[in-house]
């Protein structure tokens, strides 16, 4: 837990490695997972894929659970991260959702009260039982060895997109490079856009807390799209809300670490990770981790944070960046991850070779 240095733990929690670095151990070498790491580039998912939609493959317990699993599987990651989507709770919700294969996911867009008031986010926790499903099944299997990963090693991390990030797509109505439509709302209509950032704040409090009480035992919240916002913004859209979050789930669930990800926050990062109370702030590729470091509270977990392209091209130029990152980290807490997702067409053995190069000590 942030503000303490963890020396000891208890039970099986001593074999998770992840969750030990994540409550504030300097763990060597680090563990390592990978954002989207149960993906495309899996021959396994490909196969899965196949068979179901997206909504589908997020919905059923049995092909959530299965996807969850196949990175640890396959190389024995120290988190196993739920399979599912940012999107599902205003789906949750309401809105209606679609995912259309080369354009991504189409919502009817939120642009006025009425709008707004057609959401309900008393539907979530009915409409999201099946992903808590997934997560108790996933619980429950990470009891035995998966693959290579031995028993109770694995932590099991849930997330949520964080409410501006979310916001962006509902708004818009898709995705988008500058997401417009979702700042012009901030900028000429603020209490309208404030009450959609506090629904979705009050939803993704309650929804994180119950994957917590379905058997997560970390939380990533990830804030895709706060790179956009100018430093007023970012502190009123961003960093209000995951404060809120943050405070909310640790009222309930003070053991459990939280993991923000303010994705292309820049000079902000050390202020987002200052006020908002994450315990471990994850950095995108273009973070210098030693630089953050020095303008961040010691104790603060940091978790990345190499280019997906380096892994894409692989060989000695990746295990090179991903040894300068791991180095340059010792002594603290710290998760290798990635800076941002494994892409689409990246080969297995490169990940494996990255996993065997972080984990190897020369």
């Amino acid at each position: 837990m942030a503000g303490h240095t963890v020396t000891t733990t208890h039970g099986t929690d001593e074999r998770r490695r992840l969750l030990r670095t994540l409550r504030g151990e300097a763990t060597w070498p680090p563990p390592v997972w990978l954002m989207r790491q149960a993906g495309r580039f899996l021959p396994e998912f490909r196969a899965l894929r196949a068979k179901a939609d997206f909504m589908t493959r997020c919905m059923t317990p049995d092909m959530a659970t299965e996807i969850t699993l196949q990175p640890v599987r396959r190389f024995a990651m120290d988190g196993a991260i739920l399979f599912s989507d940012i999107l599902v709770l205003p789906w949750a919700m309401g809105q209606s959702l679609e995912f259309i294969e080369k354009r991504g996911p189409v919502l009817t867009p939120i642009r006025s009260e009425a709008d707004l008031a057609r959401l309900d986010p008393q539907r979530v926790a009915e409409r999201t039982e099946p992903v808590m499903e997934t997560l108790r099944r996933l619980r429950k299997t990470l009891k035995e060895p998966v693959g290579a990963a031995a028993a109770e090693t694995v932590t099991l991390i849930g997330f949520a997109g964080a409410p501006f990030t979310v916001g962006c797509y509902m708004v818009e109505g898709g995705g988008s490079k500058e997401f417009a439509q979702t700042r012009l709302m901030a900028y000429r209509d603020p209490a309208l856009f404030d009450r959609l950032m506090a629904t979705l704040t009050e939803s993704t409090a309650q929804m994180l807390s119950d994957q917590v009480d379905a058997g997560a035992q970390a939380i990533m919240l990830f804030d895709s799209w706060s790179g956009l916002l100018p430093p007023n913004e970012f502190r009123r859209h961003v960093i209000a809300p995951t404060r809120q979050i943050v405070a909310y789930l640790k009222n309930r669930h003070p053991n459990v670490p939280v993991i923000g990800f303010p994705r292309l926050a820049g000079v902000m990062a050390p202020e987002y990770a200052r006020e908002t109370g994450v315990d471990a702030m994850a950095l995108d590729t273009g973070s210098d981790l030693t630089i953050v470091a020095e303008q961040v509270r010691p104790d603060l977990v940091l978790q990345g944070n190499l280019d997906p392209i380096s892994v894409l091209a692989g060989g000695e130029s990746m295990r090179r960046e991903a040894l300068a990152i791991r180095d340059s980290m010792k002594g603290r807490a710290h998760v290798f991850n990635l800076g941002h997702g494994v892409l689409p067409e990246t080969p297995t053995e490169h990940v494996g070779d990255l996993v065997n190069t972080i984990r190897t000590i020369g």
